[in-house]
């Protein structure tokens, strides 16, 4: 027997108004049955039986002789005695935690991580740049520029020292 065939069984088994009261909750919100849906409320509405919204949960297996109420735990003595401590739920390893998002504290202050990280990131840019830099036109200019009064720079330094060792010998 299938799910539609038992469910059907047990529909036919309530009174007009129990089924109407049932068809009226199972159609509410839904577009489409909502003709179906007024009917059924109206017809609920006439026979004056209500269903109740709450789900009867009582186990339909009668109890075995073996147990007695007397087994039945009792309230733990931590339940309700001191203040309720919020649960800090631990976010498993690789997400930031809640104290941590966006690189910086609840209180405003940045981690050490993403500051570590903005350092690279500025260093590989600036790394980055001055690499394009030296393969431009105007780059190489510079740099040759700079070879050729490093040069120079050198090249007096000698003439300097090559005068004062002469006079040194005089």
């Amino acid at each position: 027997m299938s799910d539609a065939e038992i469910l059907a069984g047990q529909l036919s088994q309530l009174s007009d108004g129990e089924l109407a009261a049932v068809v009226a909750v199972a159609s509410h919100g839904r577009a489409g049955l909502a003709a179906l849906h007024a009917v059924a409320q109206s017809i609920a509405a006439t026979s004056g039986s209500h269903v109740s919204d709450v789900i009867d949960v009582t186990p339909d297996t009668p109890l075995s002789d073996s147990y007695s109420e007397s087994e039945t735990p009792g309230p733990s003595v931590q339940v309700g005695d001191g203040p309720v401590t919020p649960v800090t739920p631990i976010p498993p390893a690789g997400i930031p935690s809640g104290t941590e998002i966006g690189g910086y504290t609840t209180s405003g202050v940045p981690t050490f991580e993403s500051v570590r990280d903005k350092v690279d990131k500025r260093y590989g840019t600036s790394q980055g740049m001055g690499e394009l830099d030296r393969q431009t036109p105007v780059g190489r200019s510079v740099d040759e520029q700079w070879d050729a009064r490093r040069k120079a720079a050198r090249d007096r330094l000698d003439q300097i020292r090559k005068s004062m060792h002469d006079n040194d010998s005089e």
